[in-house]
């Protein structure tokens, strides 16, 4: 007979190991092991496709119309001739880089009406992956138990090397090796880079962008958050560079676009890039992040928004320099907030606590386990205290506010050039490596220099070095911080003065003056840089005293996340893990639905046309503006075949596990059909990269037909969509035939559904 305590702890076990289960929709699953984890599941939940459909490297499939686009985002390929659909927001640096005061590509958006006007991006490149594997064995079979971490991981970079040479060498084929959960698995893409990408459409950003800062995260949306681009191969179809001579690629698979509509309860599937996740963080790590790191970035980036807002609305020159530099800062600014928010409520640091009462009995059971694991969750405790004593602030401060200043970020590069004439330059090999780097910097300058303001960035110096002196410990100071504010009559306008003034690095005319010296000259000229020697002072500080604590902790604790998890699976048998995220391709899956972001408040799952010129009538916000022509196909009701039963979806809720990464990424029907594309997540579930609540994390998405009504009927780009293999309901004619008064009827009509909350109407 159990006592009463001996009971409770049976009970605690049963319901975490319950809560411990990967919940409905939560997962970021890897193509390859679809048929034997989640393949059935998915079924279950509606899909008619099997994981062969969506992954294969016999035949084409799904994956074959995913690329990673640039270095952070996702796309999909929706033509046979290598047309690439992603979001407004990762297109936006290119969308810029086209435009000028004269050719405003952001205010007016920009159609290539043929393939001549189509407009290339140097670097920009489209990644595809060609198969994964296994290579677990590879990596880790020769390794003892007994190294390192350091060995560990010096051991592991060789054998990374030798199978990425065995697996490419003589192809055009590049291989990315990653390691998952914490290590103790090693999985290999195979991927095929593609270089010439060019501007194709995008529209402009009062539609791409529309809501701006006010919405992003938020829900409901109504931003046509998209751009559209081309891919370009050698006559050989393979990757190649730029060139006139080029033709577009033709695709092993895109994806064909459904017009059928959603309606609630719809299976839903999202291939992309997410970019990192730490869902298994024991409580100290969560606690960390949502009471020390979170709060000081928001607090720092707060005041780097309002400077620069400030001078963006004052000339309209500031604002394009400073357009997706601004959108960058913002983005993970109130993402941050809404993590902050997200786990308070959740009460994620209590269930991350109860999962390791839970993990602790456990260990405690067996001998075996006790000398396994049993350090584990001390050591955690020992590591984050150390980290919570100002180690983690002050990285925080030296990477946004330090190098949150344009000119101490520029000046890094030159630092680095100072230390490598430094060196000597003796050996031709010495002198190549000073002149390659020296043309860098100058071939990079105009580009830099179009999109800096001086003025701009002196005011962010100010009040960033400001909060740096107060906030941080002052035995964690740089000293030319400490001198300067010695000084009599200090202020830090006057110190900005002093710093930028005589500066070598604060224009292009003396950047470029300065590189044409000698690289001695160069040289003394760097180092008596009033730029170069506060970052210099900087860095001492951080690499000195910062760093070096903090890799030796995050070192330990990646090896204690090692085991943590290594135990949490062998504890837990029967739950399905999935990897933390790590820019690697993966598949989420969930459903179309609302949610309820409150007791009081519930939110339907679309959102339409209505609801955006609803919101465009609060002329006193400017993120609401809409282009007139966009108000007048709505007056007219002109939306072609792309409504359903007289409204214009706009729009929509899902419940997949989604990150960044995952912007662009193509949002799949339960037939492999494109019917949205996710460009962001709901403010109440950006908690979702550390805990995910199916109760509050969904996704949000762009509908397909309000992405064809704007490239058809507001840009009048309908060459682009006769290329797409759109697919319309059986009651639909062809649109190419005949497009004007189409009365649209469909049984799954997503207007139809019982209404909770009127948020459009």
């Amino acid at each position: 007979m159990l006592n009463p305590k001996q009971l409770f702890l049976v009970l605690l076990l049963a319901l975490c190991s319950l809560s411990a289960w990967a919940r409905p929709d939560e997962g970021m699953w890897l193509p390859m092991l679809l048929k034997q984890l989640n393949e059935t599941d998915m079924q279950k939940k509606g899909m008619r496709l099997s994981a062969e459909d969506i992954y294969s490297i016999n035949k084409s499939s799904l994956k074959d119309a995913i690329v990673q686009f640039g270095s952070g985002c996702t796309g999909e390929i929706i033509s046979n001739q290598g047309l690439l659909l992603t979001n407004h927001h990762c297109g936006y640096g290119q969308i810029q880089s086209h435009s000028s005061v004269e050719n405003d590509y952001l205010t007016k958006g920009f159609w290539a009406m043929s393939k001549e006007q189509e407009k290339p991006n140097p670097g920009l490149t489209a990644t595809f992956i060609v198969r994964m594997e296994d290579v677990t064995k590879q990596i880790l079979g020769d390794i003892p138990s007994n190294l390192t971490e350091a060995e560990r991981e010096h051991r592991i970079t060789t054998n990374i090397k030798k199978v990425q040479y065995g697996a490419t060498n003589g192809t055009h084929y590049g291989a990315i090796i990653r390691p998952f959960f914490y290590g103790t698995e090693y999985y290999m893409y195979i991927t095929e880079t593609f270089r010439d990408i060019r501007l194709v459409g995008a529209p402009p950003e009062s539609i791409g962008k529309f809501g701006g800062d006010t919405d992003n995260w938020m829900w409901p949306r109504h931003t046509g958050d998209f751009s559209i681009f081309r891919i370009y191969a050698g006559p050989d179809n393979k990757p190649a560079d730029y060139s006139t001579n080029n033709k577009p690629y033709t695709p092993k698979h895109h994806l064909p676009i459904s017009l059928a509509g959603i309606k609630e309860g719809d299976f839903t599937m999202v291939f992309g890039f997410p970019a990192r996740t730490t869902e298994y963080l024991p409580s100290q790590g969560v606690s960390e992040i949502a009471e020390i790191s979170d709060p000081a970035k928001v607090k720092i980036r707060t005041m780097r928004l309002h400077l620069l807002e400030q001078d963006m609305l004052a000339d309209p020159k500031v604002r394009i320099q400073y357009a997706a530099k601004y959108a960058s800062v913002s983005n993970s600014h109130k993402r941050w907030i809404g993590e902050m928010r997200g786990l308070k409520k959740l009460d994620a640091i209590a269930k991350k606590q109860d999962l390791e009462k839970q993990f602790a009995h456990w260990v405690s059971q067996e001998t075996g386990r006790k000398s396994m694991y049993g350090h584990v969750l001390p050591h955690f405790e020992q590591n984050y205290t150390i980290l919570a004593n100002d180690i983690s602030l002050t990285r925080d401060y030296y990477q946004e506010a330090a190098l949150g200043v344009e000119l101490l970020s520029y000046a890094q590069s030159f630092l680095d050039l100072a230390e490598l004439i430094q060196k000597g330059y003796q050996t031709e090999q010495q002198k190549a490596d000073i002149q390659t780097q020296i043309k860098g910097l100058l071939d990079a300058a105009p580009a830099y220099f179009k999109n800096y303001n001086q003025a701009t960035d002196k005011k962010v110096f100010a009040s960033l070095l400001e909060m740096y002196a107060i906030d941080i410990a002052y035995k964690y100071q740089p000293e030319a911080l400490k001198k300067a504010m010695e000084a009599k009559k200090f202020t830090w306008a006057s110190y900005a003065d002093k710093v930028y003034g005589p500066s070598n690095l604060a224009s292009l005319e003396k950047v470029t003056a300065l590189l044409k010296l000698s690289p001695n000259a160069i040289k003394a000229k760097l180092l008596a840089d009033p730029a170069v020697t506060l970052l210099q002072s900087f860095n001492n500080v951080y690499q000195e005293e910062i760093l070096p604590v903090y890799n030796q902790l995050t070192e330990q604790n990646t090896l204690l996340n090692r085991l943590y998890l290594q135990g949490l699976r062998e504890m837990q048998k029967d739950k399905k893990f999935y990897p933390d995220a790590n820019s690697t391709l993966r598949v989420s899956y969930g459903k179309v639905e609302g949610y309820k972001p409150s007791e009081d408040v519930t939110y339907e799952y679309y959102t339409t046309l209505e609801g955006l010129i609803e919101k465009s009538g609060m002329t006193e916000i400017p993120d609401y503006r809409i282009p007139d022509k966009l108000r007048e196909l709505h007056l007219k009701k002109d939306y072609g075949p792309y409504a359903i039963n007289g409204k214009m979806p706009v729009a929509f809720l899902a419940s997949n596990h989604t990150t960044g990464g995952n912007s662009g990424s193509p949002v799949i029907n339960a037939k492999g059909e494109l019917v949205g594309l996710n460009f962001d997540r709901n403010w109440e579930g950006t908690m979702s990269d550390i805990m995910y609540d199916p109760e509050r994390v969904r996704n949000i998405s762009l509908d397909v037909h309000y992405l064809l009504f704007l490239i058809d009927k507001f840009a009048g780009a309908g060459h682009l969509v006769q290329e797409m293999n759109v697919i319309y309901p059986s009651s639909q004619p062809d649109p190419v035939v005949k497009k004007e008064s189409v009365e649209i009827k469909h049984k799954d009509n997503i207007f139809k559904t019982k209404k909770k909350v009127k948020i459009d109407d």
